[in-house]
């Protein structure tokens, strides 16, 4: 299975962070949503994150290491649509530069209000990853 995810993730307290080359950012308590995509294996990809030991590659590792991911939601796709559905998001709050040094995005991370993350949430036509 191959596509794109989405991680809700929440941050119990604010706190500054080391994010790989973005260096230390400021995270505010709260919830967040990441936008990714896996073109190999959704499946490895987000059982990647879930575990709690793991070399920090991506940014969203570094995130992962202080925060705990709520929910998982996935779309199957054979196309990268993850700078598709992080434009649904663009009206949150962004975390320059996180999660899209592949791409001309602002950002792939989000922080916002668990209600206005979960009305953008049940508009996309993802499932709930179990």
């Amino acid at each position: 299975m191959i596509g794109c995810y989405i991680l809700l993730i929440e941050l119990k307290t604010s706190q500054k962070i080391k994010i790989g080359k973005l260096g230390i950012l400021f995270f505010k308590k709260g919830f967040y949503v990441y936008i990714g995509s896996a073109m190999n294996s959704l499946e490895s990809r987000v059982k990647r994150h879930l575990r709690l030991e793991k070399k920090l590659h991506w940014h969203i590792d570094y995130l992962l290491k202080h925060a705990r991911i709520i929910n998982i939601y996935y779309q199957e796709s054979s196309e990268k649509k993850e700078c598709i559905v992080a434009d649904n998001f663009k009206n949150l709050e962004k975390i320059s530069g996180f999660g899209c040094s592949d791409c001309k995005c602002k950002s792939h991370l989000f922080y916002g209000a668990y209600k206005d993350i979960n009305s953008i949430l049940v508009k996309l036509d993802f499932s709930k990853y179990k």
